[in-house]
């Protein structure tokens, strides 16, 4: 609530160029896209109405700025004024925004979080990074991989295909488990253990691969970096108290509550 929202909710916000003090609604939105109603006190209709409401009020934001001679770079300027994406609406403009709402917040804001969790249970690989802050990129990248913030992605074959001795017919429905093949130890050595100095740390698959590959990565790997170069200005280190609260689902791999002490540098 502190940290980790409260900075990927900011980001987004400055991308979309979307007033500030209506930063929680990116944050609620955000969460009843991923979970399923239920968990979170919501009927299906419910959903719809809160979906309803972030449609109409990015309707609002796109046709404000779709006008001629609008430069602005925010997110939406961009949209509203592209030829490609400027006629967007209903369920296909909500579908673009889903899309960015969740990828630059759920996704970075629990690999925040997971980072300060792996390095206080793994108080050497902190250690590495304090002595050589060089190594932030490339333990931002382990942190990624290691968390693997979406579990897997669904898809449906388009053709008939045989997969190692497994056929996969036209119309079967496919679970790509990122989080499976970020712990594949045929490919990355001790695949199981938090090593922020590893080599070929951005070989993973947490951003998925090919044309569906992340388009937010970089913004996501400046953020992580930015904090840990923060974290190590101010504290000596981040001391997890108790066990984190889970985000109940399979497909976000996330943390619904931490509580930490922060330790000041003496």
């Amino acid at each position: 609530d502190d940290v980790s929202i409260v900075l990927t909710t900011r980001m987004l916000a400055t991308l979309f160029d979307f007033p500030h003090e209506q930063l929680s609604n990116l944050t609620f939105w955000s969460e009843i896209i991923t979970t399923p109603p239920f968990l979170i006190g919501m009927t299906i209709e419910d959903r719809l109405n809160h979906l309803a409401d972030c449609l109409t009020t990015f309707t609002a934001l796109f046709k404000e700025r779709q006008f001629e001679g609008n430069q602005s770079q925010d997110f939406i300027s961009l949209l509203a004024n592209d030829p490609a994406t400027a006629d967007l609406d209903g369920v296909a403009l909500l579908g673009n925004l889903m899309l960015l709402i969740v990828g630059g917040n759920d996704t970075t804001r629990n690999s925040m979080s997971a980072g300060v969790l792996f390095m206080h249970e793994n108080p050497g690989e902190l250690q590495k990074i304090k002595e050589q802050p060089s190594l932030i990129p490339s333990a931002v990248s382990e942190i990624i991989r290691y968390q693997t913030p979406l579990s897997y992605m669904r898809r449906t074959a388009n053709k008939d295909v045989v997969i190692g001795d497994k056929q996969i017919r036209k119309g079967d429905k496919i679970a790509m488990w990122y989080a499976s093949g970020n712990r594949d130890d045929a490919v990355i050595p001790d695949a199981d253990k938090f090593i922020v100095d590893r080599p070929n740390v951005r070989k993973h698959m947490a951003f998925g691969f090919g044309v569906h590959r992340c388009m937010g990565n970089r913004v996501a790997e400046a953020q992580l970096r930015i904090v840990w170069e923060e974290i190590l200005k101010r504290f000596d280190r981040l001391e997890v108290v108790g066990e984190p609260e889970r985000v109940e689902h399979s497909f976000v791999h996330g943390i619904k509550d931490m509580q930490v002490i922060a330790h000041p540098r003496t």
